[in-house]
């Protein structure tokens, strides 16, 4: 029995010589960009946003539930694994919303040039780093 891949494999280059090509692009095919890396993560932080959006949801159903119901959410909350988890939180909350704009100018049809969205996805990065480490040392100061 044939492999029908092999089939679909098959190609031309652009000057018309036969080329066997890979199914489908991937990683082994392209180097990660930051337009692809941004990519992925705004997906992974979205997810994550989801995720966190519960551990959200049990705080304040505990608030409404009653004094031991919300010691108990508190207590996780303010455990080092609840502080890594809103930290993490933070971060995804303030890269999908910067990451979001950045989407907005493309959908309005700007920063499409090479080293603008380079310095696009760079700022992107820094201001979610930035950010959630400024709220969060003013949090603790606060708290």
């Amino acid at each position: 029995m044939q492999d029908v891949r092999e089939a679909l494999m098959a190609g031309r280059a652009s000057d018309g010589r036969p080329v066997r090509r890979p199914l489908s692009p991937h990683l082994q095919v392209y180097r990660p960009q930051i337009t692809s890396t941004l990519s992925i993560l705004h997906r992974i932080t979205g997810v994550g946003l989801g995720i966190g959006t519960l551990l959200l949801v049990w705080w304040l159903v505990a608030l409404a539930a009653g004094a031991s119901a919300f010691a108990a959410a508190q207590w996780f909350v303010a455990s080092w694994v609840g502080r890594i988890l809103l930290f993490g939180w933070t971060v995804a909350l303030l890269f999908h919303f910067c990451n979001g704009i950045r989407h907005l100018f493309w959908d309005a049809g700007y920063g499409f040039a090479k080293p603008t969205y380079h310095r696009s996805g760079w700022i992107v990065v820094g201001v979610s780093l930035v950010a959630s480490l400024v709220i969060w040392a003013v949090g603790l100061v606060v708290w």
